[in-house]
């Protein structure tokens, strides 16, 4: 008996998934879990009498404030969009700088909080960095095709 081999794909089959696809998939995700973060820590008891007091965290609530929290959401949800649109090579960039300057700004939610909260803010951070990680990653790796040497023996493929 032989052995006979089809190229019919099975229905598990992955065609491969653009880097800006994955990429923009990741800011959505890290998008979500930023908001929700935010949302439940709502929920932590005195949350909602600080705020009622103009106070979030340390600092006294005003315009100035907010418009640097606005900042701090609408650039993870713009590189969604970036993520989609931007030539290779300046996206590649600007996944990798966003990405290393989210990582500390992410940790920087737990400064100050108690032992108390740990898991909380353990998990939430650590998706948040393992989902920035993953685009450093994607964005490190952004494939390349090989340049075509300039001289006569190549004019005709440049043509």
């Amino acid at each position: 008996m032989s052995d006979i081999r089809t190229n019919t794909p099975s229905l598990l089959d992955n065609p491969p998934i653009p880097v800006q696809a994955k990429l923009a998939a990741a800011w959505t995700s890290f998008m979500f879990l930023y908001i929700y973060v935010d949302y439940f820590h709502l929920y932590k008891p005195g949350a909602i009498d600080e705020i009622r007091g103009g106070v979030v965290f340390e600092f006294d609530i005003s315009p100035t404030l907010l418009t640097i929290f606005v900042a701090s959401v609408a650039i993870p949800a713009l590189m969604g969009m970036l993520s989609m649109t931007l030539p290779a090579r300046v996206n590649r960039a600007t996944n990798l700088v966003v990405a290393l300057l989210y990582i500390p700004f992410s940790v920087f939610n737990a400064v100050g909080e108690s032992w108390d909260w740990a898991s909380f803010y353990g998990l939430s951070i650590g998706i948040e960095v393992l989902l920035l990680a993953f685009i450093l990653r994607s964005a490190w790796k952004w494939p390349r095709t090989p340049a075509v040497p300039a001289g006569p023996a190549t004019t005709d493929l440049r043509q």
